[in-house]
């Protein structure tokens, strides 16, 4: 079938393959430069005397309140760590509101609230925004897009560049995979598990900074849709390296894990909304993990791989029987409406 045939689907929103493909033969193809081009989490902009991230996103979660967080804290978040995983210092943010006729005052005042708070947490201002209200049925409930602008330093410009990454650079992530997927799908569906599963929705600019100040980091990324795995894989296409990944050391709740089981879904390619892959030498390791572990949001950090000059592109889990299989990225979208 040709490109151009067919109808957009879920699985185009997902973070996975899909996504990427229409990317690339839609907004890729007709919008094309060298900035853009690069597709990382935010776009690195020369002003002349400096540098500075600039990146937006669109919030359409549902439900819009969860266990962890709401759409507004999403908002910030998601924002403030597409920044950060540059490299850069979050300072400015743009905010706006597509609301459904009918919305709840009360409710928009708390999403506002929980906005204001963490911006105000994270250290950034709200500086300008936008309000639209749209007939009932034109729109679910409520939608927001974000704009957010940071300072970069020239030390930092080649993390969202994959640049210099080797084998024998080790893979690390600040914490638990896949509870923000898992607490929203939860909270959607009222499957009443015994154990309340919490988003880890929350802003990383300071434990990102933390790290940034002491080690040297070749490659960040925040995994939200699409998970780990689409990560890790994109970053494979990218080096042309392999990546070989821990079971045995992943750190998954087990409330998750079974959660995972029952569903048939791979924690791997869980959204998650308070992580961020990190790309380091060996040698800096146990250091990253020391600055991480000083955060509450790095204390269940963990080293879960490494760069490898087998299996070129490929990502591979080793599982604790000593198997492997190939870890591939999501292809379709098993969470629609998770941020």
């Amino acid at each position: 079938m040709n490109q151009m045939e067919g109808n957009i689907l879920l699985g185009h929103g997902s973070g996975g393959k899909m996504m990427h493909d229409l990317i690339d033969t839609v907004f890729i193809r007709h919008f094309s430069n060298s900035i853009l081009n690069d597709q990382a989490d935010s776009a690195i902009l020369n002003t002349g005397s400096s540098e500075i991230a600039f990146t937006t996103d669109s919030f359409v979660i549902d439900p819009l309140f969860f266990p962890g967080g709401d759409i507004g804290k999403l908002a910030v978040c998601g924002t403030v760590n597409d920044l950060a995983v540059t490299g850069a210092e979050p300072l400015f943010l743009s905010v706006s509101f597509i609301i459904e006729e009918g919305f709840p005052l009360k409710e928009l005042a708390v999403i506002a609230e929980s906005l204001a708070s963490e911006a105000k947490k994270a250290g950034v201002l709200v500086v300008t925004g936008d309000t639209k209200v749209v007939n009932k049925g034109k729109c679910d409930k409520l939608f927001i897009n974000t704009s957010g602008v940071g300072r970069i330093r020239r030390k930092n410009l080649h993390i969202s560049r994959a640049m210099n990454i080797i084998p024998g650079d080790v893979v690390i992530i600040n914490g638990m995979i896949g509870d923000h997927g898992m607490a929203v799908l939860n909270a959607r569906e009222s499957f009443n598990f015994r154990t309340t599963i919490v988003s880890d929705c929350t802003s990383l600019n300071q434990l990102i900074s933390s790290v940034l100040e002491k080690y040297e980091v070749k490659f960040m990324r925040d995994p939200t849709r699409g998970g780990v795995a689409t990560v890790l894989n994109e970053l494979a296409g990218k080096t042309g390296f392999g990546i070989e990944i821990e079971e045995s050391v992943l750190p998954v709740r087990s409330s998750v894990k079974a959660m995972c089981e029952l569903l048939g879904f791979d924690p791997l390619h869980v959204a998650n909304e308070g992580k961020v892959l990190i790309i380091a030498p060996g040698e800096s390791a146990s250091g990253i993990i020391g600055a991480l572990r000083e955060h509450e949001s790095g204390k269940d950090c963990a080293v879960i791989g490494r760069i490898v000059n087998d299996h070129h592109g490929k990502v591979v889990l080793k599982n604790q029987t000593g198997g492997r299989r190939i870890i591939d990225s999501l292809s379709g979208d098993q969470l629609p409406r998770i941020c």
